[in-house]
């Protein structure tokens, strides 16, 4: 079993980043063990750093491609840290705080979670650049498929070789595809005006609002289905928490509402814990 020494600073440091990006997932992450924390943190914090490269307002479409399939290289390579400022040291100026710390965030990751976490963290970021590539095409349920997969469907099943890797806890990877997927068709429902002020729709051709809800409580049944399989533990408490927020959010969407106020947020999650 690995000893996980805690940088106090660093994780402190992850923390209030996490707390800047993320109210979702910042609670259940900071209520983690010991190292798991540290792994998912560390995860969560490296993929919010490519997903702004992604969204990113002002930088041409080329120049995602360009640091996106870089960032996926760098993550392949011995000396992480190195190839990742000579990767975004001519782009200071543009990139957020929380791309720009990239170094930071893998770090402090535990050494024999590292290898599941850099190889998740390699792929999303090569998918993510073709995704850009394409334009962001979305023409069918199978092209929302892969897309959904590709953001947030391997993060499901990254964070059950998480689990597994913390205290044997199995889970089905289908189900965890699933679970991500729905979390990320929420945030397609959610975000569909400010999609379409940017000239992008992650809705498939002749779909409305109708068809996107049915598509994401399919999914986030089967996500139901993911977290009741999982044994009492640190990954149920933790998977938990983002199910009953976006169970609440489709439901405020459905109702005309947009975004959870911070009253609503507490309550669902003193209501789960």
């Amino acid at each position: 079993m690995e000893v996980i020494v805690i940088n106090n600073t660093a994780l402190t440091d992850a923390l209030t980043m996490l707390k800047k990006t993320s109210r979702t997932f910042y609670i259940p992450i900071s209520h983690l063990d010991a190292g798991l924390k540290e792994a998912v943190s560390s995860a969560y914090l490296c993929m919010r750093a490519i997903d702004e490269i992604e969204d990113h307002h002002e930088l041409t479409d080329e120049l995602k491609v360009k640091l996106l399939f870089g960032v996926s290289e760098v993550f392949q390579t011995s000396d992480l840290k190195e190839a990742t400022q000579k990767l975004f040291a001519p782009y200071e100026k543009e990139l957020p705080d929380v791309t720009l710390q990239l170094n930071d965030w893998f770090i402090l990751c535990p050494t024999t979670a590292a290898p599941i976490v850099f190889r998740y963290i390699a792929k999303m970021a090569f998918e993510m650049a073709e995704w850009v590539q394409k334009g962001w095409q979305i023409q069918t349920e199978e092209d929302l498929d892969r897309y959904t997969y590709s953001v947030a469907g391997m993060v499901g099943e990254m964070l059950s070789e998480l689990w597994l890797w913390h205290d044997g806890t199995k889970s089905d990877l289908t189900k965890a595809v699933a679970f991500g997927r729905g979390l990320q068709a929420v945030n397609i429902l959610r975000n569909q005006k400010e999609d379409a002020e940017r000239g992008v729709s992650f809705f498939p051709e002749g779909w409305g609002f109708k068809e996107m809800q049915q598509y994401t409580r399919r999914n986030l049944q089967i996500a139901d289905s993911y977290v009741a399989d999982l044994k009492s533990g640190p990954a149920l408490k933790f998977c938990k928490i983002p199910l009953a927020l976006a169970h609440a959010t489709v439901n405020l969407i459905s109702a005309g509402g947009n975004k959870l106020t911070r009253d609503a947020v507490l309550k669902i999650v003193s209501r789960v814990t």
